[in-house]
């Protein structure tokens, strides 16, 4: 890739830098929150675990800070509709611009997960106890559950860009409509079956709200942002204090209700609100991007973004284990409810940094890659002919992301538990492979023909 300087310098003038800015921000707050939450114990079998937030009561508002996810949904919301408009104004096919958006997420989370089952069978030959393998896969497979969500909202752009072209900002009100009678049945009928539909309804209606941003629908003005942001807060502290949602915006376990999983109207309250601060931080913002060093600072950390987002728990884990192996940490911890577990937090994120760090200098590469433009992707010559031919790539297309999206659910919904040689449910682990080979094999052909 070009140096950093030249990329900076090549940015086209109508690119919307802030929106960049904001995706950086949002992933290094949420890696900084889940380092943050979580407190590490001795256990009888190695190090255990709990979340700050059972015994921090005043940490359960501060999560309104930390929980930015919204501003990342609709940051991709963003970047998706943009993308897919200067496509198909070029002519170009939608299953090729999917099959284009995949190479930079399903390259680095292949490299994950090939990564963690190598770890846990090695582990496990070792003589590790296969009940902590499995915790620690778990742990360091967290941040898939991000990635699952996101890749279904990268797959249902297309049908939800046309959408919002012809219904507008009554496609993100239905959506929160969803989301309303799916929490009724959880409330009133204590049915929390229904509520799972809020994983899809709730985070595409965020997404929507980025497709109305990037067009402009939804003006970046203050006579538009300050009533998003009084009024969102307002709704956020009705629907916590007042009613029935819990204040926390992070799950933490023994909640009888959660804001996150799945999201909640009140989550949504405060993406509302969320949305009303980036849009009237937007001319600051986009002013302070045109200055060189921070743009160029900020493509940096665009560059390896997921590659961040994917290895912070995998660093937390390597971390957590060796030096509960090494005994430079006191284990036990310092209580986590006095003002000593906050300064012997301080030396823990150094190192947690230093080796993410580490681990994104050789991972990042892979992502990097995927950023390429025009790079043609290798055609093996076990690809199929026919492939290179738009019906068939279009069907393989979505066949690859089916098996993608399955295989991350699968993982994701393991649970702390022993799933096998490689730490993760193997049927789950193959359908992502599987997965990626048939979108790999789909951009070959293409390109092969192409070329």
């Amino acid at each position: 890739m070009p140096g950093l300087r030249e990329l900076a310098e090549r940015t086209p003038p109508q690119r919307e830098r802030y929106v960049d800015l904001l995706r950086a921000l949002a992933i290094l707050i949420v890696v900084l929150g889940h380092w943050m939450v979580i407190v590490v114990t001795g256990g009888p079998r190695g190090p255990d675990g709990f979340s700050a937030l059972e015994v921090l009561p005043w940490g359960r508002p501060i999560t309104w800070l930390f929980q930015v996810m919204p501003v990342f949904f609709m940051v991709g919301g963003f970047a998706n509709a943009a993308s897919l408009t200067s496509r198909t104004r070029r002519g170009g096919d939608v299953a090729d611009w999917l099959l284009d958006r995949s190479a930079r997420l399903v390259g680095p989370t292949t490299a994950l997960l090939v990564s963690l089952a190598a770890a846990a069978l090695i582990a496990r030959l070792a003589g590790v106890d296969p009940a902590q393998v499995g915790r620690a896969v778990w742990l360091a497979s967290i941040p898939l559950w991000f990635l699952l969500v996101y890749l279904v909202m990268v797959f249902l752009t297309p049908l939800m860009h046309r959408l919002h072209r012809w219904a507008g900002p009554t496609v993100p009100l239905v959506l929160v409509g969803l989301v309303a009678a799916g929490d009724v049945a959880r409330l009133a009928l204590d049915a929390p079956t229904l509520q799972l539909g809020n994983y899809l309804f709730a985070w595409l209606a965020v997404h929507q709200i980025g497709f109305a941003w990037q067009d402009g629908t939804l003006p970046a003005r203050p006579h538009v942002a300050l009533p998003l942001l009084i009024g969102g807060t307002g709704a956020a502290a009705l629907l916590t204090v007042a009613g029935p949602y819990p204040v926390s915006m992070v799950d933490y376990p023994g909640m009888p209700l959660r804001n996150l999983s799945p999201p909640t109207l009140a989550l949504l309250a405060l993406a509302t609100a969320q949305l009303g601060l980036v849009l009237l931080l937007r001319d600051a913002g986009e002013r302070r991007m045109q200055r060189l060093r921070p743009w160029m600072a900020v493509i940096a950390v665009n560059s390896v973004i997921l590659t961040v987002l994917l290895w912070h728990m995998s660093a937390f884990v390597l971390v957590a284990a060796a030096l509960y192996a090494s005994g430079l940490f006191p284990l036990p911890r310092p209580p986590a409810d006095t003002g000593a577990w906050l300064l012997w937090k301080l030396p823990w994120l150094a190192v947690l940094f230093f080796v993410l760090g580490a681990l994104v200098a050789f991972f990042g590469r892979i992502e990097r890659r995927g950023l390429r433009r025009g790079a043609p992707t290798s055609r093996s010559r076990w690809t199929p002919r026919v492939l290179g031919r738009p019906r068939p790539r279009a069907t393989a297309t979505t066949v690859g992301y089916a098996a993608c999206v399955l295989g991350l659910l699968g993982v994701a919904d393991a649970g702390p538990a022993d799933h096998g040689p490689f730490g993760l449910p193997t049927a789950a682990l193959v359908s992502f492979l599987a997965g990626t080979a048939v979108l790999h094999a789909a951009r070959g052909a293409r390109d092969h023909r192409a070329g």
